[in-house]
């Protein structure tokens, strides 16, 4: 079920954020987020993309995440969700989807630490972009992150690519607080997103 988090103080008129989450859902941090995006003035929509069926954080060294992504628990494959009837004017994903849907009207976008981007996708975005990686990451590792940074340069599209040190895939939502790296590396890729936003929505 979807989430709605309502602009705080002065809302940006006609301007809103789709976050779709990571594969954990829609659980805690998530709507912290959504949260923090509300109170900087934007309507927020936090979408289900797993229809009540995320990852569990707690899960068995042996898991099947790549069979778990295609069929979920109930053995269906997932097919991505169509967002062209969604009306907001931006996207934040921390995984692949806000590239692949800028031809469903996103305007600017905002990945955090990305997973499986596809190069012809990437290719064909039509607005700003602008990406928050970690500096250890298998799913983004630094010769995707360059192949990346090759790509968005012939786009013409404004783009930025932040490297945080010290930090793994996840580190925007799922940082521990407590360890002042991975704080600091959660705070500011926040506020990378939204001074994105601000500038370029």
């Amino acid at each position: 079920m979807p989430i709605w988090r309502l602009p705080e103080g002065k809302a940006r008129e006609g301007k809103g954020i789709l976050y779709l989450p990571d594969v954990i859902g829609i659980w805690q941090n998530s709507k912290l987020m959504a949260d923090q995006y509300a109170a900087n003035g934007y309507l927020t929509l936090v979408l289900d993309e797993f229809n009540g069926d995320p990852l569990s954080l707690n899960r068995t060294g042996d898991f099947d995440f790549m069979g778990w992504l295609q069929n979920g628990s109930d053995g269906k494959t997932r097919t991505p969700r169509k967002l062209s009837s969604v009306p907001l004017a931006t996207a934040l994903v921390p995984r692949w989807y806000v590239v692949r849907h800028y031809k469903d009207g996103i305007e600017v976008g905002y990945l955090a630490h990305p997973s499986f981007v596809d190069e012809e996708e990437l290719e064909a975005i039509t607005g700003p972009l602008s990406i928050a990686a970690a500096e250890t990451d298998d799913i983004f590792p630094a010769e995707k992150r360059h192949k990346s940074e090759e790509i968005l340069k012939k786009t013409g599209q404004p783009y930025q690519i932040n490297l945080y040190s010290g930090v793994s895939h996840g580190f925007s939502v799922r940082g521990k607080v407590e360890v002042q790296v991975e704080r600091f590396a959660k705070e500011q890729a926040f506020l990378q997103a939204v001074t994105w936003f601000n500038e370029f929505l």
